[in-house]
């Protein structure tokens, strides 16, 4: 199997991207929105998060689509980036009408960036604008690494980033995962440079350099150990038509992603959450054997997504880690 024609979760047609950053902060935003709603789950693992209406997400509530999707740094100061999106997208008219009112459904969840670095003396909180923006940005092609949620972002001992991915199924339907990696955990195996996910890279998306020539004690995980400055969250969709519950399934797949390219990951300072989107282009034909086809490969593309991000990191003044590229070239 082959990635779509951009490597990006935004080869699912419908679906586009935007992110904004504040480098001086060291922190940003990214967005992904759909041309009309899409049906959204959502599946929490980590012990620490910190989300915006993910309740409405569960498979009994009322209102199955949703406008847009978050990701932000921040701490809880980044779950004001919702609302700039929100106030974005109701100027273009898109939101949940309730009673002639126009409500935009935008759930989001963040990372914890607060100390990489960055001047956090801010007089107002930047998020909202840094939402608005980067929802103004939205579109198919976007960047890796340091940009958007993923700008300040760190590892055990790397800086991490954001990253995406996909693939196109025999059955033609699109699987992509979209990810902003803040793991309490290491993405490269030991010292590295090789990565966890090594084993399913596709066409040396994140450099090509194989699978580990030895691996230390795996229960010795290396960590950022006594930090809170965690949480990964990261995003799956896929043009097949899936139900709220068949979604929610889709992330809860998705986490295996993570705990193949994070050693260790879903910990109790972590607050590892993965949003699961559906277009509903494509009505499944077999719903039993090809939803078990589309966790997997939504597993593997988050795998893969989250090296690509820890990849195309890239070094800034007062880091306190170094970058992938800036550490092994």
């Amino acid at each position: 199997m082959t990635p779509g024609a951009r490597n990006l979760i935004t080869d699912v047609p419908g679906l586009r991207v935007g992110n904004a950053e504040d480098f001086s902060v060291k922190t940003g935003v990214s967005v992904l929105v759909g041309d009309v709603p899409f049906t959204a789950g959502v599946h929490v693992m980590g012990g620490a998060p910190g989300t915006r209406e993910t309740d409405l997400l569960a498979p009994d509530k009322t209102v199955e689509q949703v406008d847009a999707l978050v990701l932000s740094g921040g701490s809880a100061f980044g779950l004001d980036a919702a609302s700039g999106v929100a106030d974005g997208l109701r100027d273009m008219g898109r939101g949940f009408d309730v009673g002639g009112m126009t409500v935009p459904i935008v759930p989001g969840a963040i990372l914890f960036d607060l100390l990489n670095g960055g001047d956090k003396g801010w007089a107002e909180n930047p998020y909202k604008g840094l939402g608005r923006a980067a929802l103004a940005a939205a579109g198919d092609q976007f960047d890796l690494g340091t940009v958007g949620a993923g700008t300040g972002a760190t590892t055990a001992q790397l800086k991490g980033g954001l990253g995406s991915a996909s693939v196109v199924l025999p059955n033609g339907v699109t699987v992509g995962a979209l990810v902003a990696v803040n793991a309490l955990g290491s993405a490269i195996v030991g010292d590295g440079p090789e990565f966890w996910a090594a084993p399913w890279e596709v066409d040396e998306e994140f450099g090509g350099l194989g699978v580990a020539k030895a691996y230390p004690d795996a229960h010795l995980p290396v960590t950022k150990l006594g930090s809170h400055q965690n949480t990964t969250i990261g995003i799956v969709a896929t043009d097949a038509a899936l139900t709220q519950a068949q979604c929610t399934r889709l992330a809860t797949a998705a986490h295996d992603g993570y705990a193949r390219a994070l050693v260790p990951s879903h910990t109790p300072m972590d607050g590892d959450l993965i949003f699961a989107a559906s277009t509903g282009a494509k009505p499944l034909g077999e719903p039993v054997s090809e939803t078990l086809m589309l966790g997997h490969a939504a597993a593997i593309c988050m795998a893969r997504a989250i090296a690509r991000g820890v990849h195309a990191a890239v070094a800034a003044p007062g880091d306190p880690f170094p970058a992938w590229a800036s550490r092994f070239g």
